[in-house]
């Protein structure tokens, strides 16, 4: 997908409190799900309850809890240069109105969202869970380093969505139902696209996918990367006096170059562990869990994921 995209994943996870839609947009997510991110795809593996790392006796979940509807109907560069009224004619209805939008589109993503009636369907004891999520997912059962597990699943009655593919996008859509609101025409299942130009994505999803999730993200624990990295950091400064003394060449090098270790690099820093010193009994004292945010976004849309 596109970075066309971006500005819409960005604004959805800022105006629903938190929610991501899946990838590709129509990527049924649920609770307990569990994924990596990989060359900017969400690449689902399992889920906790299929697979048994959950007893479902042992979860509880909130069922149909309603999301903000205000929060899920949202624009960014979207103008309505005509809104109007007009009088058509069929050949067996004879005379009807019908009222008419032309929606345009400021720059390459701009987009307009409508969804309605939101609720979710949520992990409530997700913290009775997490210990023994660790253990399993990174010791017992499988060995994962990085990973996201979904805790909810957002769903709407219906929801449309049109973005933008450059400056000049446009809709001309139009609904003959009478007694109409303007401002309503967008996403109703009466409306009909007259002529669009220059749109990237437009689609009306009419029933309850589970399409937009959160999720819990494993990480490496801050005062064990803290350790590693200022490990790595000292060896790293008198490598060039070590290589002078080791090789017998005159290598000409310039000084050391500290790069800074972003946060979701840092899972690669539990490679130099000995062997064995990370196990089922040392798994929480080295990983923990948090929320999937603007940063996991981003790697959405990067080549690697990562």
């Amino acid at each position: 997908m596109e970075s066309v995209y971006r500005n819409f994943y960005r604004n959805f996870y800022q105006r629903t409190g938190g929610f991501i839609p899946g990838k590709p947009i129509n990527l049924s997510v649920f609770p307990g799900d569990f994924f990596q991110i990989k060359n900017g795809e969400i690449l689902q593996l399992g889920n906790i309850f299929r697979n048994n790392i959950v007893e479902p006796e042992n979860v509880n979940f909130g069922y149909g809890s309603k999301l903000n509807p205000a929060s899920w109907d949202f624009s960014d560069g979207v103008s309505k240069p005509y809104s109007g009224r007009g009088v058509g004619s069929g050949p067996i209805e004879g005379e009807f109105e019908y009222s008419k939008q032309v929606l345009a589109f400021s720059k390459k993503g701009s987009f307009l969202f409508r969804g309605l009636n939101p609720e979710s369907v949520k992990i409530l004891n997700w913290i009775e869970l997490e210990q023994q999520l660790i253990i399993k997912l990174t010791q017992t059962l499988f060995s994962f380093r990085e990973l996201y597990v979904v805790t909810e699943s957002a769903t709407t009655s219906e929801w449309t969505l049109a973005i933008s593919g450059s400056e000049k996008g446009e809709l001309e859509i139009a609904t003959d139902k009478e007694n109409f609101g303007l401002l309503d025409i967008f996403g109703h299942h009466s409306s009909k696209t007259i002529q669009s130009k220059d749109i990237d994505y437009y689609h009306r999803e009419a029933k309850r996918k589970p399409t937009f999730f959160k999720a819990k993200k494993l990480v490496v624990q801050e005062d064990k990367a803290e350790y590693f990295i200022s490990e790595l950091l000292q060896q790293r400064l008198n490598q060039n006096e070590w290589a002078a003394e080791f090789f017998e060449y005159d290598f000409q090098c310039d000084p050391v170059y500290m790069p800074q270790i972003r946060s979701n690099e840092q899972a690669g820093i539990l490679d130099m562990l000995q062997a064995n010193e990370l196990n089922p009994n040392t798994a929480l004292d080295y990983f923990r869990w948090i929320d999937a945010n603007m940063d996991d976004i981003e790697k959405l849309f990067t080549d690697n994921g990562a």
